[in-house]
């Protein structure tokens, strides 16, 4: 069988297609279309006609796509950027009705349990107790589990694009003082959940995200090209001194830096803090970067529990969140967070 997954980001609509036959995700086609909506939705404002001109475009051109290369229709989902605009209905109907794909949003504890999902089916059982970070453009996902799913999850309104905006807005290189308060806001908000991580344990600590990906390359990690079998581990107190490095940096000149990629270099700081605040909480000294993450667990819960889960999820496309059906494996613990 022949899958296909489009994810709608903050920077970018990927599009993945995969054989699926055999219970894993092999994948056959990648493809992207860079929109940048976190630049064209201000934290808390509404996505702009154009944008969801752009991504309807862009979700179209997928579905496209994804028809040619044989695979069915596209499971379509949106994260943060349009899961927390006022206008997230109407963006979702536009969608719908522009390409005929039902494009959803996913509460943020839900992208955890895939990204969990993902991040243990490529780890493997031998990692034991598992502990995951998930760095997006509007939320931090963090998830704690011994089993498939995660028995703990959190999302919280940590994103580095969602950060930038509110503490480095109009600072081509940010003052101390305004990362110093993205500092104090990331350790107030993760304080209940970095005590649980500790409290659990974790015998492993993975981390995902283009952010982190990039983040450990800067640390010193391999490239890209170097294939997804090579080991890659980011250190903490490489990032530190990263953080330092990115900090005396205007966005242009970041991107000129290994890993940094110029659509992410604004933002480069903001993540680089958000995840060394949120290793030093939760007591990890290193990560492993996971080349797996929500779009595999898209794919492993649709291969494992069939399609009726994400017919369960999607029943309501045009609503701003939806819930995993009870059926469709144990319910993680969660926590709840303010939403500023």
């Amino acid at each position: 069988m022949r899958m296909s997954v489009v994810d709608v980001g903050s920077n970018t609509v990927r599009l993945v297609v995969a054989d699926t036959e055999g219970g894993v995700p092999l994948p056959v086609h990648t493809a992207k279309w860079r929109l940048r909506l976190s630049e064209q939705v201000p934290p808390g404002g509404d996505v702009p006609d154009e944008a969801v001109r752009q991504l309807s475009e862009a979700v179209a051109a997928a579905a496209r796509t994804a028809e040619r290369w044989g695979a069915s229709a596209p499971l379509a989902f949106a994260t943060a950027v349009v899961r927390s605009a006022p206008n997230c209905r109407d963006v979702l109907r536009a969608v719908r009705e522009e390409t005929g794909v039902r494009l959803c949003t996913l509460p943020g504890e839900v992208e955890a349990e895939l990204t969990f999902l993902g991040a243990r089916r490529w780890m493997g059982w031998r990692s034991g107790p598992l502990a995951l970070l998930d760095i997006g453009g509007g939320s931090l996902e963090v998830a704690f589990g011994r089993g498939r799913l995660p028995d703990f999850v959190a999302s919280l309104p940590l994103g580095a694009g969602r950060l930038t905006h509110e503490f480095f807005g109009g600072q081509d290189i940010p003052s101390p003082d305004s990362v110093k308060a993205l500092r104090r806001k990331v350790r107030h908000q993760l304080r209940d959940v970095a005590a649980r991580i500790r409290w659990e344990g974790p015998r492993t600590a993975v981390a995902t995200s283009r952010t982190f990906q990039q983040l450990a390359r800067l640390c010193g990690a391999s490239p890209g090209r170097h294939g997804p079998f090579v080991e890659r581990e980011l250190h903490r107190s490489d990032l530190a001194r990263a953080i330092d490095r990115l900090a005396a940096l205007p966005a242009a000149e970041r991107s000129t830096l290994p890993g940094i990629s110029v659509p992410r270099a604004a933002q480069s700081l903001a993540g680089a803090v958000v995840g060394h605040t949120t290793m030093k909480l939760t007591d990890l000294r290193s990560v492993t970067v996971c080349p797996w993450a929500i779009r595999e667990g898209v794919f492993l819960r649709h291969i494992e529990d069939g399609p009726a889960w994400w017919a369960e999820v999607t029943h309501d496309d045009a609503g701003p969140t939806a819930s995993l059906p009870s059926q469709a494996g144990p319910v993680a613990l969660r926590i709840a967070t303010p939403a500023g």
